[in-house]
């Protein structure tokens, strides 16, 4: 090993990831080794490459593309554009928070119905407008107004 310098195999397996992603990362222009020996093909990285790894592992984990990564990486984002891309991202997944809260809530619900309603040891031993009625109640819908609608036209 060269003084000073990682193997792919050895970055590869200290940040858990496999030796064909450090290729594609390589391939795609996002890290580069700083040295490649001609003898045997060894890719060696340096400090620098693995903080970019670092980076590259962290955006990748809050959902960003490789294309998105390098243009990161390699500088070539304007800060006003990186702060674009980040509240871009931000909104994505604060989307995403509101919407695993609603099933959160909406699973809230349900459990709550479910154990409101008649004590049956199974479904099956329900009445088909027990069953029916159990359906409607696990029902997620946002408005009240809609959930009361669909039931009152279920029962009509």
């Amino acid at each position: 090993m060269e003084k000073g310098l990682m193997t792919i195999g050895e970055i590869a397996e200290f940040y858990g990831v496999s030796r064909k992603a450090m290729r594609l990362y390589e391939k795609k222009g996002i890290i580069k080794p700083v040295k490649v020996d001609p003898a045997n093909g060894y890719r060696y990285y340096s400090a620098a490459q693995v903080e970019q790894l670092n980076v590259l592992l962290e955006l990748k984990a809050l959902g960003f593309s490789l294309d998105e990564i390098k243009t990161v990486i390699d500088g070539s984002t304007a800060k006003g554009a990186l702060l674009a891309m980040l509240q871009k991202k931000r909104q994505a997944w604060q989307k995403a928070m509101d919407m695993a809260k609603f099933k959160g809530e909406c699973l809230d619900h349900i459990i709550q119905n479910v154990q409101c309603s008649r004590p049956a040891e199974k479904i099956a031993q329900m009445t088909e407008d027990e069953r029916a009625w159990l359906l409607v109640k696990m029902v997620c819908v946002e408005e009240a107004g809609v959930r009361q609608s669909l039931s009152e036209a279920l029962w009509l």
